[in-house]
């Protein structure tokens, strides 16, 4: 999805170069996800029980919003 390739970009981009080793781990696994898991993710329609993860979607969600 190119929707959420640009988020995920940005988050690259913007938040990844600052982040703890464990939040980057974080991204790292997210985008090794399928699509459709991902968006049902970054949607709040399904969540992770991983707390640096989650914290790595809360921002991605923030992002959104803006």
């Amino acid at each position: 999805m190119k929707e959420l390739d640009l988020l995920l970009l940005h988050y690259l981009e913007t938040e990844y170069p600052t982040a703890d080793p464990e939040q980057q781990k974080a991204y790292e696994t997210l985008l090794e996800m399928p699509d459709p898991d991902l968006y049902t993710l970054i949607t709040g329609k399904t969540r992770t029980d991983d707390p640096q993860m989650a914290q790595v979607v809360k921002v991605l969600r923030s992002t959104l919003a803006n």
